[in-house]
């Protein structure tokens, strides 16, 4: 009898976003693993990394306790931020991974411990080891130097590269990429949590060479300083010029978020991404679209829905390899 293999998924990004699809993906038996930007310098993290010289532990924290299946109250722990004192801004989970880089000399560990304590489900890698800073070339000629700089810099990107240039990818997650099933890429803000990954050569070479199925989600909402007025095949472009074409399906939510939601957005400079599927159809993409809204008073994507749609794209490929969840 032939042995049934779980089906490996890769989800790469940064963020909120990428936390909200590995919620929903760990209730299936799948082999996951995250792989995550480590360009941010804003924050909590931004702070650790300065004083530390360690990598921005942020967005792996968010991935650790997405995928974790400890009990409610030690997540809430390491998500629990400090609001006085010398500490305060102060995530525990970001101290706790400094503590363990510093401990260990080894940021990987500093994940594998905390992995271990929180019964995450799957592995979160950092797309690379370097420590990276991102560095804008605006529509206008001016460099913009610092991931949070990005949204704050009142102009479009024009092109968007790592400083220092060609860091070395991960060799795990370059592993993990060649091995995949399925490779999921978003959703997250576009130039600071997409597209840094792919900014990593080995990390796009690997997707390239993948024989994977690969999905693009799109973000619900245009991000002010990042995205303004940007269609679904707007971000796919920008995606395209910074690392080629690397995925054949795009997700597209179709469903409009509630009046007073979108009221509220807009106060903020914030819209939701206009689903051009038309334009899609005609550059090729197969599209993938419906409700994956989350009801509530924020208007962002469902974790459950996602993993549903996710599993649902990579079922007939793992079928083909002979693997089942």
């Amino acid at each position: 009898m032939k042995q049934q293999l779980r089906p490996k998924i890769v989800v790469i990004g940064g963020g909120t976003g990428l936390a909200t699809v590995l919620r929903g993906l760990k209730i299936f038996d799948y082999d996951i693993t995250a792989i995550v930007t480590v360009a941010d310098d804003g924050g909590s993290s931004g702070l650790l990394r300065k004083d530390m010289g360690i990598l921005p532990p942020g967005d792996i924290r968010n991935c650790l306790l997405a995928l974790a299946e400890a009990e409610p109250e030690m997540a809430a722990l390491f998500n629990h931020r400090f609001s006085k004192g010398k500490l305060k801004g102060h995530n525990f989970g970001n101290l706790f991974l400094a503590a363990m880089t510093e401990m260990t000399g080894d940021f990987q560990e500093a994940i594998r411990a905390m992995s271990r304590i929180l019964a995450v489900k799957g592995k979160v890698l950092p797309a690379t080891l370097s420590n990276v800073s991102l560095v804008a070339e605006m529509e206008d000629g001016s460099i913009v130097l610092g991931e949070a700089a990005i949204p704050l810099a009142n102009g479009r990107v024009k092109n968007l590269r790592l400083s220092p240039g060609n860091p070395p990818a991960l060799d795990d997650a370059v592993d993990q990429i060649r091995n995949a099933n399925g490779i999921i890429i978003g959703p997250g803000s576009l130039f600071t949590s997409i597209i840094p990954n792919l900014l990593v050569r080995g990390i796009r070479q690997a997707i390239h060479e993948s024989n994977a199925s690969k999905l693009y989600i799109c973000n619900v909402m245009t991000q002010p300083g990042e995205t303004d007025d940007f269609t679904v095949l707007d971000h796919i472009r920008a995606i395209e010029k910074h690392a080629g074409s690397l995925f054949s399906h795009v997700l597209v939510n179709t469903a409009g978020a509630p009046e007073d939601v979108l009221r509220k957005y807009a106060e903020e400079g914030k819209y939701q991404v206009t689903a051009d599927l038309e334009q899609l159809k005609q550059a090729g993409y197969e599209i993938i679209s419906g409700d994956y809204l989350a009801r509530g008073d924020l208007a962002r994507h469902d974790s459950l829905k996602l993993a549903a749609a996710i599993t649902g794209f990579i079922d007939s490929h793992c079928r083909k390899q002979g693997v089942t969840a």
